[in-house]
């Protein structure tokens, strides 16, 4: 499963350098909560953006109608790394030597339940999650900080006019994107079979994700996600196809070893789950 991995909360602090201030804020803010519910107002972008898919997730099998897309982006696109407790001037977002090997992708939840979660993962310089598909999933994906490069596919039929003869292990894909992104930007939305339902990341700096993702993965519903290799149009055809450029081959591949990730505790703004005190 993509977003799987062994919790490691020590290494959120000593990454993201604001574990021990956020930690000692939760615990006042706990105590607060309790004598004076009434007094303490949540995170006023989180707390809308969780109100708002909670009334347009319904679970598996759906997509969001259009006018729920529409709004969820005009939420998510209004989002600050402020309000999931991350700012650029964080030690993790600094320039730094350059390291050698594969640098690991850290992943915390802020939200889960059956219908959808809420999730950010921590990119540094040069890490990549690899290409790899969310099956029957609405995806919506804003960059936080940083700069990144996101390629992504979706499956196409190969036309029967055309002699492409390609191995059994390899299937047709059309390329949605291919290009860098610098936050701020807006939301991309990826549907269970379009807008890029297999898409890639790599950090072209240190960067910060957010993820709503509807349903979220899980291996006891089928939603256990699959890797990819990508090839070149022309690696498995004649070249014949008009815009071959567009194209690619994908194979599925075992979890690359660079895919596994750091799980770490979410010690930013708190979502209410009831309002009522």
């Amino acid at each position: 499963m993509i977003t799987e991995a062994v919790v490691e909360s020590r290494n959120y602090s000593h990454k993201v350098r604001y574990g021990n201030r956020a930690i000692k804020k939760r615990r006042c803010r706990r105590k607060i909560v309790q004598k004076h519910c009434e007094s303490r107002a949540p995170p006023i972008a989180l707390q809308t953006l969780y109100d708002a898919c909670k009334q347009v997730f319904k679970g598996p099998g759906t997509v969001p109608f259009p006018q729920d897309v529409d709004r969820l982006c005009h939420i998510i696109d209004k989002m600050k790394p402020e309000d999931v407790g991350l700012s650029s001037q964080l030690q993790f977002f600094k320039p730094k030597p350059i390291v050698t090997g594969t640098p690991r992708v850290s992943t915390t939840t802020i939200y889960k339940c059956g219908e959808f979660s809420l999730c950010i993962f921590f990119l540094p310089a040069n890490a990549v999650i690899p290409l790899h598909n969310h099956p029957g999933m609405t995806v919506f994906s804003k960059l936080l900080l940083g700069t990144m490069h996101i390629k992504s596919y979706d499956w196409v039929t190969p036309p029967e006019e055309e002699d492409l003869s390609p191995p059994s292990n390899v299937k047709l894909a059309r390329l949605v994107v291919d290009s860098v992104f610098e936050a701020p930007c807006n939301t991309s939305v990826l549907y269970p079979t379009t807008g890029g339902n297999m898409h890639q990341f790599t950090a072209i700096t240190p960067c910060a994700v957010l993820d709503v993702l509807g349903p979220p993965y899980s291996v006891e519903d089928g939603r256990d996600g699959s890797y990819y290799k990508d090839y070149p149009y022309d690696s498995f055809s004649n070249g014949e196809m008009k815009e071959g450029e567009g194209y690619g081959w994908l194979e599925e591949i075992e979890m690359p070893e660079n895919s596994e990730m750091t799980g770490i505790e979410y010690l930013g703004p708190q979502i209410v789950e009831n309002k009522i005190c």
